[in-house]
């Protein structure tokens, strides 16, 4: 038997924990952001379980892969502040890196009082305006006895579950289309996280850059409309 996992908070981890901290349902604010679908969306680009797993696609091996090394990153102990640099090197849209440390603040709040820790406390500290959401939930599994394939799990699953959460509200698709669309893309989910993981070993200065510019540039686009459904 599988000894469990002795969490920086002085508690034991588990698999459940890791389901606690990838459920929709945890308050780090996530559901109030499309991952992008929304502008996808309205350009047309998004408009039935197709186009949508081709996108949620796309955003896994670009953003998912690059957000779930730095959570790998933060969950193997590396340093924050390198980190927090790192992670604003790879984001070069302003409303991202905007949209990044405001869910980093929630995550923080939500990841605080469920798993206190003093990590935790120096990471909220250290970022007043809050540091980006990767890193913070890097640092939850790790308060949660996680290690850093977790963390990077975590990400990359909601790397594509906000997009075809979404699609779901924007579209009225069919949510078990959707839901299909997720299962679909595990086996590549699990490869993304094992790559972003191995990575995270390595250091810093190896940890993945994907680019998606599309995302990037339609995300300033959407930040300027003056109605929207999600927040980014």
């Amino acid at each position: 038997m599988t000894a469990p996992t002795t969490s920086v908070a002085g508690g034991f981890g588990s698999r459940a924990a890791l389901l606690v901290l990838a459920d929709g349902r945890f308050p780090a604010g996530g559901h109030a952001h499309s991952g992008g679908a929304e502008a996808a969306v309205k350009a047309g680009r998004i408009t039935d379980a197709v186009s949508l797993a081709a996108f949620c696609r796309g955003r896994l091996h670009t953003a998912g892969l690059t957000a779930a090394g730095l959570a790998a990153a933060a969950a193997h102990g590396h340093d924050p502040d390198a980190l927090d640099a790192a992670a604003d090197a790879r984001t070069p849209s302003p409303a991202l890196r905007a949209v990044a440390r405001r869910l980093g603040r929630q995550m923080m709040r939500a990841a605080r009082a469920t798993w206190p820790c003093p990590e935790l406390d120096a990471l909220a500290a250290a970022f007043p305006r809050g540091a980006h959401q990767p890193i913070v939930l890097g640092v939850a599994a790790r308060a949660a006895g996680l290690g850093p394939q977790d963390a990077a799990h975590c990400v990359v699953y909601e790397s594509v579950s906000g997009p075809a959460t979404a699609a779901v509200r924007l579209l009225s698709l069919d949510p078990f289309k959707a839901t299909a669309v997720l299962a679909r893309l595990a086996p590549e989910m699990d490869r993304v996280a094992e790559r972003a993981t191995a990575a995270a070993h390595q250091g810093i200065d190896a940890l993945p850059a994907a680019s998606s510019p599309l995302l990037d540039i339609t995300a300033e686009q959407h930040a300027a409309w003056p109605v929207r459904l999600f927040a980014s």
